[in-house]
């Protein structure tokens, strides 16, 4: 019968979407009985009629129509619903046929949301059809719920039934010849009991956020009912060019909250749109990085800026085969790692994202929450992604105490980091002033492949630049006087942090007098007063691990540029020991 029906309907395989076309091979292909749908299951899907026509249905209906419209038997079951069925007549048959075996048991049971009932009467009433050569396709919607991501002997009696009874389903040679499928469907994979889920007989498929053409599509079809209200010059083209991240459930709430408003899609709303719902979307995972500032703005680490421009320019022609698929920004603190990304971003003029805590204490939240962030990023590419502190945010490969969430979590982003697929479309920086302490396995080649530092300014005139770029930064009134003179007076070490904390207190002495710019005298008392945080050795130990990770000379400061490897290491040891960290490998 499968066999026939790939002759059949290959014509027809032809004009579904990716996933589907492949959810259509392998059932066609007669190897499995149980179907995994993830991802963006809860959009509007395209369905093609007719030549530039397009019927934009939800998942069940797409499934149980588009991809299996000519089945005998299509059922659904959900723990809110319990047993339904596509048509009317299909449920009668099954009630009819069900009646006639148990007499006693009312139609409620046979339609209940307990999966105790529902599986196994459905399973009693398929096996009646298949003599029949009924051709039977069980949906099961939130699949979660009846076999969750757990260890099966800390599953519930109930859950251990639905989780043997699907793993049971999915080999069973009854099925497969009698031409049974089961689909379940979920969110995210990593939700779903991964024994289940990592089944060697199991088909897995995911439906993607849409494309920008699908996107279109949707406009067009929406501008079509008269639910669309663009601004002026701007096209349903443009509006799915400027969307990526968003799916079509995304669209359609946009353009009713639109009209509802009587306000047309312009530039500026649309980019406040898409981010309130990248971000709800996310559930408080990812944050929109906000900058008004280029890399004009960072004062000294030329050599730095030079490697960040020429990616910049990069990535406004087009040429993403050449860029890093990610950078490791490491240096000192108070050195401005995070304000130097923060300046590519508007400098590139593409979205730069931030990661949030996404662990929970909750099991397998943390995984959920990390697979639907970086389903996100996938849809949204371009886009930077900055994550800070990243040695403690990300965690390490072989931490132990939380029952192997953390090594689950760090290989799912290193896998993720080292996709070619996304070379240039999702570019990561990965800021720490302790670069030592993140795992080889992301700083290597493939991942955070450019490795840049910054260091304190050195020289005078490093110091001046340093002070004129923060004044600027900072939107200072000053009166102009000697910088040079200042510098030489206070001879501090001074982080760019620490000179922005002095101009800060210069400016309040100033406000406090009020005037509304700031003097000589004002930076004189400031300086007179201020304590720079002495963290002698910790500040050395950065400074060392930093200049260990630098691939260029050109980045590090003159008094570390020649400094013998095995000595620089053996430093980094005593430091190490001397702060009661463990050895340096």
């Amino acid at each position: 019968m499968k066999e026939q029906l790939i002759l059949k309907n290959l014509p027809f395989i032809k004009i579904l979407p990716a996933w589907a076309q492949e959810l259509s091979y392998k059932y066609c292909s007669k190897t499995a009985n149980l179907y995994i749908v993830h991802g963006n299951i809860r959009d509007f899907l395209p369905h093609k009629m007719n030549e530039g026509e397009f019927l934009f249905v939800k998942i069940q209906e797409y499934i149980s129509e588009v991809l299996f419209g000519n089945r005998d038997v299509i059922a659904f079951y959900d723990r809110s619903s319990g047993v339904s069925f596509c048509e009317k007549a299909m449920e009668r048959d099954y009630l009819t046929a069900m009646r006639s075996r148990r007499p006693d048991t009312d139609d409620e049971d046979f339609l209940s949301n307990d999966p105790l009932k529902a599986f196994a009467y459905l399973e009693e009433y398929v096996l009646t059809q298949i003599p029949q050569k009924k051709r039977i396709v069980l949906i099961i919607d939130y699949a979660e719920t009846v076999a969750p991501a757990s260890d099966v002997s800390r599953l519930s009696d109930e859950d251990r039934y639905c989780f043997v009874t699907l793993n049971r389903w999915s080999h069973e040679p009854v099925f497969t010849r009698g031409d049974v499928s089961v689909i379940l469907l979920t969110e995210n994979m990593s939700d779903l009991n991964p024994r289940l889920a990592s089944s060697p007989t199991t088909v897995k498929v995911e439906i993607p956020i849409p494309d920008e053409g699908v996107r279109a599509q949707f406009l067009r079809f929406l501008a079509a009912k008269e639910n669309l209200l663009l601004d002026k010059g701007l096209t349903a083209e443009q509006v799915a060019a400027l969307t990526s991240g968003l799916n079509l459930t995304n669209l359609n709430r946009l353009a009713a909250e639109s009209w509802q408003e009587d306000k047309p899609i312009s530039g500026d709303y649309l980019r406040q749109k898409k981010r309130e719902i990248i971000e709800s979307e996310a559930g408080g995972l990812l944050g929109f990085l906000d900058t008004d500032h280029d890399l004009s703005f960072v004062s000294g680490h030329e050599f730095v800026k030079r490697r960040l421009r020429s990616a910049a320019r990069a990535i406004k022609q087009g040429r993403l085969d050449v860029l890093p698929m990610g950078y490791l920004i490491s240096g000192p603190v108070g050195t401005g790692k995070s304000f130097m990304v923060s300046a590519f971003a508007g400098e590139i003029g593409v979205p730069m994202v931030v990661f949030r805590n996404f662990r929970s204490k909750w099991q397998g939240v943390t995984e959920s929450n990390l697979e639907k962030v970086l389903t996100i990023l996938k849809a949204m590419a371009p886009v930077a992604v900055m994550i800070d502190e990243a040695d403690a945010f990300l965690g390490d490969r072989n931490q132990d105490g939380d029952s192997g969430v953390s090594n689950r979590v760090f290989s799912q982003i290193a896998s993720f980091m080292g996709n070619t697929e996304y070379r240039g479309k999702i570019i990561w920086f990965l800021i720490t002033c302790r670069p030592d302490l993140l795992p080889i396995d992301l700083k290597r080649q493939g991942r955070a492949e450019e490795h840049l530092a910054l260091f304190y300014p050195e020289t005078e005139a490093e110091k001046i630049a340093l002070f004129e770029t923060l004044v600027r930064k900072l939107d200072l009134s000053i009166r102009r006087f000697p910088v040079a003179d200042l510098m030489r007076r206070f001879r501090h070490e001074f982080s760019g942090a620490d000179l922005e904390a002095v101009l800060i207190r210069a400016k309040l002495r100033a406000v406090m007098e009020g005037r509304t710019f700031v003097t000589k005298e004002d930076m004189d008392e400031t300086l007179v007063d201020f304590v720079p945080p002495a963290y002698p050795h910790e500040i050395e130990l950065q400074n060392l691990v930093a200049v260990l990770e630098c691939t260029s000379k050109e980045m590090v400061p003159k008094r570390l540029q020649n400094l013998d490897r095995t000595k620089l290491v053996r430093d980094i040891r005593e430091l190490k020991a001397l702060l009661g960290e463990g050895p340096f490998g």
